[in-house]
Parts: structure tokens; C-alpha cells; sequence
């Protein structure tokens, strides 16, 4: 029998630190791109209900010379690179989100609408399979709340093929907004939107007021300008608030910066200022944390005073709910 020693072990150990490793000559190859994002959504309680905010994608495009209708594009150019984006393009996200009251599951606007994620190529048009990936059927959706009538808020109410994609859910819009967009006289532009969207709904709608609870726990406020019956809403369980402020304000590092500045989406830029304002002024008073259907994702923060302007600080990540 051979007996080892330690002096025999130090040995074959430094002996074999010398050799040096064996390959076959093969280089592994670099991991392909995976060339596309996670599903988009995140979720956080406000009080016993939950929220989930769901993406529908952002949309990039050349900055126009009147996106911003009341300043130079200079100056709109200083204030994204300040931003450190860049200059001569604007990116704007698009964020419904979805209550669950604890009873309700309730949808709060709806995005592009799939029709515009072919023609996008994938950037918006989302929500539809973020809302799947988050594990919520839209056959279990009991409420959809809208806004406003523009399209990134109300074409997600049917599918690519004009059918309702929440078949079973109450749909609730500002009566404010039905009086203006279902004019008869008038056809061009948003109003055949309006009129292509519902009238795929069979004009099926629940008008609700401002100022009212729409839903157990969800209350709209007026806040005109955007549009002339744009409302936003206010979440409330427990001590716990939250303001959905669905149009009040486009990209914060603009507009909330600069709440003078009238995007070229408002439809009455001066009765939009003096509602983002007051709305700010409220929201920084009261420390009432506010969603942006515009915020960058999970566009989610508090609103400080800065002066005659504000400042957001968006929420914390949290990796629990």
C-alpha cells in the first residue's frame, strides 16, 4: 500500500499549479441581443387597494417647432437637455393604470389600443399584453374610467379587429366630455375618433359628473383645459391618497418645470395652466402622491413647490407591494 505523506501532497500540488490548463482551442460565443423590454407593469398600494400601472409603451418623435406654443424651441431644447435628454426630440410614455378597490377591478383609461402597436412597430399599443402579463384577464374588468376622448386614452376601449376589450365592464366617461365630442355637426379630426371608438361600443356609456364618487373609493375631480370635460381622480382607502392625473401636465421635466409652458395638445392652454396649477398647488400642500398617464414609468412622485414652479420626486422603487 502507498502511503501519503503531507511532503508527498505539498509536492503534487505545486507540481500541478505549473501544468497549465487544458482547452480545446474553443471561444464562447457572445450571448445574442434579447432586443426587447420585460413586460411593463408595477404595482403599489394605496391603503387595501392595490394598483397596478401598466405601460402602453412610450412614443419617440421629432420635437416640433410648437410643441411648446408659447416659447421659443431654444428654450424648450435648454429645458430637455437640462433634463439630460436630447434635444430635438420628445418622448412621451403612456401609463393606465388598473384599481383593484376589493371589489371592483377597475380600469383607468386604456392606452393607443392595439390597432397602434402594428403601426407603431411595437411601441405603443401595449396594454393589452402587459395587462396579460400582469395576470389581469379583461374579461374580469367590472369598470373602465376615462378621462378625456383623446385617442391615447380611449382606443385600448376595443381590439385591432373594432370588437369591445372589456366585454363585461361598465364604461364610465366624463358627461362634460360625451356633450362636446358627440356633437353631431362635427366630424373631422377626434370627433370621427370619438365616433369610431364608442360607436364600436354601440354607444353603451355610463355618464358620470366631477366632484362625484364614480366607483367606491375612486372620485373624479374637474379639470378642464386639456379638453373641456377632462377629469382627473382622486384614489382614497384608509389615510392613504393618490391623485390620477391623467392630462394635467405632458413630460414633467417640461411642463412641471415650466407650468406656464402650453403644450400644443391643450385644447384651452390658459384654462390648463390655471388647473395645473391650482392642482400642483394642492398636491405639494397636501403631500398627496400623484400618477401621470405622461410621468415616465411607473410615473409615480411628489409634487414640490420650486418657486413660482414645481419639481417631481419620483417614488422609490419597491420591490414588494
Amino acid at each position: 500500500m502507498i502511503e501519503l505523506t503531507r511532503r508527498h501532497l505539498f509536492a503534487g500540488a505545486a507540481a500541478t499549479a505549473l501544468v497549465p490548463l487544458a482547452t480545446d482551442g474553443r471561444a464562447f460565443a457572445a450571448a445574442p441581443a434579447a432586443g426587447k423590454q420585460a413586460p411593463g407593469f408595477y404595482r403599489f398600494k394605496v391603503g387595501s387597494m392595490e394598483v397596478t400601472v401598466v405601460t402602453d409603451g412610450a412614443r419617440t418623435f421629432p420635437l416640433a417647432d410648437n410643441f411648446v406654443t408659447n416659447v421659443k424651441k431654444d428654450d424648450v431644447n435648454a429645458a430637455l437637455q437640462a433634463a439630460y435628454m436630447e434635444k430635438d426630440k420628445m418622448t412621451i410614455a403612456f401609463n393606465p393604470v388598473v384599481v383593484n378597490t376589493g371589489s371592483k377591478l377597475v380600469v383607468i383609461d386604456t392606452g393607443n389600443g392595439p390597432g397602434a402597436f402594428e403601426q407603431s412597430k411595437g411601441a405603443v399599443g401595449q396594454m393589452h399584453a402587459n395587462l396579460a402579463a400582469a395576470g389581469i384577464d379583461r374579461n374580469s374588468v367590472d369598470a373602465v374610467v376615462i378621462s378625456h376622448f383623446h385617442g391615447d386614452h380611449i382606443n385600448g376601449l376595443i381590439t385591432a379587429d373594432n370588437k369591445p376589450a372589456y366585454p363585461n365592464a361598465e364604461v364610465l366617461v366624463p358627461a362634460a366630455e360625451w356633450k362636446f365630442w358627440t356633437d353631431p355637426s362635427k366630424s373631422e379630426g377626434n370627433f370621427a375618433n370619438v365616433k369610431r371608438v364608442f360607436g364600436a361600443l354601440g354607444n353603451k356609456v355610463t355618464q358620470y359628473e366631477a366632484d362625484k364618487e364614480v366607483v367606491s373609493g375612486i372620485t373624479a375631480i374637474a379639470t378642464p383645459g386639456h379638453t373641456p370635460g377632462h377629469c382627473s381622480h382622486i384614489l382614497s382607502s384608509g389615510n392613504a391618497t393618490v391623485a390620477l392625473q391623467a392630462d394635467i401636465t405632458n413630460h414633467p421635466a417640461l411642463f412641471l418645470r415650466n407650468p406656464g409652458w402650453h403644450v400644443t395638445f391643450d385644447m384651452d392652454a390658459a384654462m390648463a395652466e390655471a388647473t395645473r396649477r391650482k392642482f400642483y398647488d394642492r398636491m405639494a400642500a397636501e403631500k398627496i402622491t400623484v400618477q401621470g398617464f405622461h410621468f415616465p414609468f411607473p410615473a409615480a412622485g411628489h409634487v414640490e413647490k420650486d418657486g413660482n414652479n414645481y419639481r417631481l420626486v419620483p417614488i422609490a422603487w419597491n420591490p414588494s407591494i
